[in-house]
């Protein structure tokens, strides 16, 4: 039963309670003043619904109380509280329903090994606990290990056993028919595959070991395919025109513009015993693939869909083409009364008897390393709450500068939608003298705003501004040097390096700067973040985490001071598991970390230090502690990327031929740079634990990124 203070009260005499209810005039106020407010109003409202009674009749209750009620209603919050803990001693006992710090224990009954457990989005220990006595029923099974695989890592897997894909000669009485060794060129589907962990075709034989990922083929190889890169959805946003297209009916995903590879959206297993397909795992989506399985990747909930005018487009009225350029046009038109799409370049097109489009609007899923510079993710801990009313846009609003001018220095400005905004140069945000600006998109949404002028952001004395889960393109940020701004925080933000795409993906303006800080005295923090170059006073300071200065290339300047003049020496900065694209000059450097791949040149090297980060050796900076590269002939240890262009999904990701010195060279042996947070080489240490506890005798196991 559950016990509460007025049910104690109610099981009283009924010559106390009425005793209790003449004493309660000479108590003193009970209520809080914001309580007798509350009740205040509430009574004065007259009709109140059903959850308003209850807070009513509760606040009258508190108000009503007398000593002895006081005395019960403390004596009924601790029985609430042993009774509370009663529970959860019983729900101890079972691993769904058990405390975090109960998990251990458990798992030791049953002779469990913990992990390294640092990856905050790494695999549950809960579900592995949960899962090992299954695990030791089936041991060495190929969906056993796949399993595994994503309760340990929290990464979409596949296991291949190679010994089946082993090209052997037929022995009569036991024939293999699919054991084709040369296949049938016309044969589409597993000629597209090759390669890849869905590979059907049988492969020579393969004597290399598997285990540093060399050889595949071979009687006890099995390989363990994992895709790091996960699907980002991006709900009902504006499809974007071709710039060049008179007729209107040309489109792209992407809000920036630019070709887009689209990715698919896992479906999750339903049963232990199915090895993962291509729909199951944020494969690449190729325009074949699509058009043999239309129905498993359109429509809403799954990996696409178009809305036309606020009416989701019908899937028998959607057909796949190729839609790559042709001279000024696209090699196909979409056929009478359809909408084609090629997913390869993230294109879609219009027929001509289709009028155009007054809201054309795309729901698809992209692919990207980790959360990153805004997103559908959640990010609600990072917002803040400072003074002020709270505007929503479009609901408010319909633009961002009605919003913000309405706020009167002081509020927030909330967009409520996956939307592309195009604001006019006279879009400014000013906080007034000790308040704060917070302009963000809500959680779950990713807006795009244009800026067509600069973007100034101004203040009084000790005022500050937020941006927060926004894309920003076309124009610079500026805080002008006649400001009192004191304090500027970007998190979750993309300021798209370059400023703006095109639609091949090439940055339209590659080095020009994304943020200029003209005032002196402003502290900058930049969090989770992907932004351009950076030119700020020497005045000022930056404080850059979990983020990425890319000013386009490594000859750039990343990070100086607004002035050309020599030497353009920005102010002191501090960078903490960061990557930064370009040359950096500032007044101090304090670094750790992070991977710094252009010239560093620091002013005052006597203060700040270097610490587990990269940086060249030729860089004029402050004391190094075990960074990279070395000073011994055979330490030379560099960086390789997947990929350093903007709007690819492996963007800033440490290649697989990148040295350990550097994949697990920060402080806690993760990689340096953005992705530290990531932990990525102790998911595969934690993986490679568990393989040997699990796999067959004679087994041996590959762990592959297929992504």
């Amino acid at each position: 039963m559950s016990i509460d203070p007025r049910s104690l009260i109610d099981l009283l005499p009924a010559v106390y309670r009425l005793r209790d209810a003449e004493l309660a005039g000479h108590v003193p106020q009970v209520l809080t003043p914001a309580e007798a407010a509350i009740l205040a109003a509430l009574e004065a409202l007259g009709p109140v619904d059903a959850a308003e009674r209850r807070l009513m009749d509760a606040l009258r209750a508190k108000r009503n109380r007398g000593p002895l009620g006081a005395l019960l209603t403390v004596v009924g919050e601790q029985v609430a509280v042993l009774q509370e803990d009663l529970e959860q001693l019983y729900d101890d006992q079972f691993i769904e329903t058990c405390a975090s710090w109960a998990v251990p224990y458990i798992g030791d009954l049953i002779g469990y090994r913990t992990l390294h457990g640092k990856a905050p989005r790494a695999g549950s220990q809960r579900a592995e606990v949960a899962h090992t006595i299954a695990f030791r029923r089936r041991k060495g099974t190929a969906s056993m290990l796949e399993q595994l695989a994503r309760d340990v890592t929290a990464w979409n897997a596949r296991v291949v056993e190679y010994f089946a894909l082993l090209a052997t000669t037929q022995y009569m009485n036991h024939l293999r028919p699919r054991n084709e060794v040369a296949p049938s060129m016309r044969d589409s589907d597993a000629l597209e595959w090759l390669g890849t962990a869905f590979d059907p075709i049988p492969h020579g034989l393969d004597v290399r070991r598997i285990g540093n990922r060399r050889g595949r083929y071979n009687i006890p190889n099995v390989g363990i395919f994992v895709w790091r890169i996960d699907a980002h959805r991006l709900r009902r946003s504006l499809a974007m025109p071709h710039p060049n297209d008179a007729t209107g009916l040309r489109f792209r995903f992407s809000p920036l513009g630019n070709d887009s590879q689209l990715v698919t959206r896992p479906e999750t297993e339903e049963e232990i015993a199915h090895l993962a397909e291509p729909s199951n795992v944020p494969e690449r989506i190729s325009r074949r693939m699509l058009h043999r399985n239309l129905a498993s990747y359109y429509g809403e909930g799954r990996s696409l869909a178009v809305i036309l005018n606020d009416i989701p487009w019908p899937i028998a009225k959607t057909v796949v083409c190729n839609l790559a350029d042709e001279g000024a046009a696209w090699a196909h038109d979409a056929p009478a009364g359809t909408i084609a799409i090629d997913p390869e370049l993230g294109r879609l097109a219009l027929a001509t008897d289709i009028a155009t489009p007054t809201d054309l609007r795309v729901t698809y899923h992209y692919g990207a390393l980790g959360d990153l510079g805004g997103g559908e993710y959640p990010r609600a801990a990072s917002f803040g709450s400072p003074p002020g009313p709270t505007l929503r846009v479009p609901d408010d609003h319909a633009t961002i500068e009605a919003a913000v001018n309405a706020l009167g220095g002081a509020g927030v400005v909330e967009i409520r939608d996956n939307g592309w905004y195009r604001e006019s140069a006279a879009l400014q945000i000013v906080a007034a003298a000790d308040r704060t600006v917070e302009l963000r998109g809500a959680n779950g949404v990713r807006p795009t705003i244009e800026l067509t002028g600069p973007l100034t952001l101004a203040g009084g004395l000790r005022s500050g501004v937020v941006l927060n889960g926004l894309v920003i393109t076309g124009d610079v940020l500026r805080v002008a040097a006649g400001t009192d701004l004191r304090r500027l925080r970007l998190a979750h933000v993309t300021l798209v390096p370059g400023r703006s795409l095109a639609a091949d993906g090439v940055a339209t303006q590659a080095g020009q700067p994304s943020l200029v800080v003209q005032r002196a005295g402003l502290d900058l923090i930049i969090d989770t973040c992907i932004v351009g170059a950076l030119r700020v006073s020497k005045g000022s300071t930056a404080k850059i985490t979990d983020s990425v200065v890319d000013a386009g290339d490594l000859g750039a300047i990343a990070y100086a001071m607004t002035s050309v003049s020599a030497p353009p020496v920005g102010g002191p900065l501090d960078l903490e598991s960061a990557t930064v694209i370009g040359q950096a000059r500032c007044v101090s450097l304090s670094a750790s970390n992070s991977i710094l791949l252009g010239h560093v040149e620091v002013e005052r090297r006597q203060e700040g230090c270097l610490r587990f980060s990269y940086a060249p050796l030729t860089s004029v900076a402050p004391r190094r502690y075990r960074c990279q590269p070395g000073t011994g002939e055979d330490d030379i240890n560099v960086p390789h990327f997947t990929t350093l262009r903007y709007g690819e999904p492996a963007y800033c990701q440490l290649a697989d031929r990148t040295p350990a010195a550097i994949t697990r060279g920060a402080e806690d042996e993760s990689e340096m740079g953005v992705f530290r947070s990531l932990y990525q080489p102790q998911r595969e240490s934690d993986l490679a634990t568990r393989l040997d506890e699990y796999l067959r005798v004679g087994l041996e196991a590959g762990v592959f990124h297929a992504s």
